[in-house]
């Protein structure tokens, strides 16, 4: 049976873009720091606790977004495993939680491209395993919560 990520169709991809007013290397820099990371990844509202980082090249890191829903403390676990990293230009990621055969993992692919003037448009691509679980995550905001994220890291390269 062929990798689920090994073609890109486009039915089953959602794709963030962000213009972020700083060189890409202060950018893709951002992504590589395990403590930078923890302070501007996630939706608004919710914090992040790593519980291992190893950004590099088949490292991962695992955490949990942590908030309050209803006056009570909610977590949800992630983990990201490093599949490539060329500085500043790529980065790809199998995203999903630590259950080691997860069926919703999807992949992220982030590149930087650099402009003229300096700026720095990030690209995110997801790619996810069904048609239908793409619908399933477009329902619950992933579309909202990933651009909240990368307002994050503008507002974080800002500080």
């Amino acid at each position: 049976m062929a990798n689920l990520f090994e073609t890109w169709a486009l039915d089953r991809e959602i794709v963030l873009v962000k213009l972020l007013k700083h060189p890409r290397d202060k950018v893709f820099a951002a992504w590589m720091d395990p403590k930078a990371l923890a302070e501007w990844y996630g939706p608004t509202g919710l914090s992040i606790e790593t519980h291992e980082a190893d950004i590099r090249e088949g490292g991962v890191w695992r955490f949990d977004m942590v908030g309050l829903f209803e006056g009570r403390e909610q977590r949800f676990p992630n983990l990201m495993r490093f599949l490539e990293i060329v500085p500043n230009e790529r980065i790809v990621i199998d995203y999903g939680t630590p259950e080691p055969n997860d069926p919703d993992r999807f992949r992220t692919t982030v590149t930087f491209d650099e402009q003229s003037d300096g700026k720095t448009v990030l690209t995110m691509r997801q790619l996810h395993p069904s048609r239908e679980r793409r619908r399933v995550v477009i329902g619950f905001g992933a579309v909202e919560y990933g651009l909240q994220t990368l307002d994050g890291l503008a507002a974080w390269l800002d500080g």
